[in-house]
């Protein structure tokens, strides 16, 4: 009698019980928030604007993969067109890139050929627009989204605004970029690459401003103004742990240890029954091996 599938059986249970982790989805940095487009097309009978904003548009997806931002110009003194890309601060290259090189086709199939256009994603975002549009000022509010649900009482609007205080704070001596945890609230900010870190502080404690005004007390809420951007957003069981090429945790006010804890848990009791699992083979196959030569 030959005995070998029930040995090799269970270690390969055991290979599989051991080496199979809980999948952690990425964030899909390329998710759709807004879009800006401007109403008047170009009049381009000879296709020289189009020409233009490819150029453009390959300059910015190729500088993409070295910066999270970066403003140029393309075409003639006529024909001049000013753009730029922007990722949040918390993405590698490569997520920049992969971000950055969906917003050419995004923005002709969302706004055509306009004079002006915004797209904002979840990761990125791309802006351009002729010589002589129109300016706006570096406040004004884009876009904003609330979560629907609220969460009245319970000290969570002081934990939140203690978060986006901290952050409002940090935005400026980060240069632009901010991003912490507090009390189970998240919180994150950052400004248009080119602004000063004065002007960044002043923009960011508006849109602060405009989340408590505009969201109250709902558990999340993204504030864009033309110049920067926040959001912040309540998680009951503790702020998730970030898989991002630039960590939070060195800004953190308190990180999310509840979470952490839990998983620490669930590994020290996976690899308790993964050993007992082993000494149940090894029991059953020395068995087998020791009735084989009975036999």
């Amino acid at each position: 009698m030959v005995f070998p599938s029930e040995p090799f059986f269970c270690v390969l249970l055991l290979s599989s019980f051991l080496f199979v982790s809980p999948s952690q989805s990425a964030p899909d940095y390329s998710i759709l928030v807004y879009k800006g487009c401007a109403k008047q097309a170009f009049q381009d009978p000879n296709g020289v604007y189009s020409q233009a904003i490819s150029a453009l548009f390959g300059s910015l997806v190729s500088q993409s993969t070295k910066t999270k931002f970066f403003k140029t110009t393309a075409g003639t003194s006529q024909t001049t067109i000013t753009g730029l890309f922007q990722c949040r601060g918390d993405l590698s290259n490569t997520d920049c890139y992969n971000c950055v090189s969906k917003l050419p086709i995004l923005t002709d199939k969302l706004c055509g050929k306009t004079i002006a256009a915004r797209i904002q994603l979840y990761g990125c975002y791309i802006s351009y627009e002729v010589a002589g549009f129109a300016q706006i000022s570096g406040m004004e509010m884009l876009y904003k989204t609330c979560g629907a649900k609220n969460l009245a009482g319970g000290g969570f609007e002081e934990r939140r605004d203690t978060a986006l205080s901290v952050m409002q704070n940090g935005v400026v001596s980060g240069h632009g970029y901010f991003a912490t945890n507090y009390q189970s609230v998240y919180v994150l900010g950052q400004c248009e690459g080119d602004v000063g870190d004065s002007d960044c502080g002043e923009c960011v404690k508006t849109a602060v401003q405009r989340a408590q005004v505009e969201c109250g007390n709902a558990v999340s809420g993204q504030i864009y103004l033309h110049k920067c951007f926040i959001s912040y957003s309540y998680y009951a069981n503790g702020v998730p742990r970030r898989s991002s090429s630039s960590s939070s945790s060195s800004n953190s006010i308190s990180s999310g240890t509840g979470q952490n804890t839990g998983k620490t848990v669930a590994i020290i009791v996976g690899g308790a029954a993964g050993v007992g699992f082993l000494v149940i083979c090894l029991l059953f196959a020395r068995g087998l091996i020791k009735k084989r030569d009975d036999f």
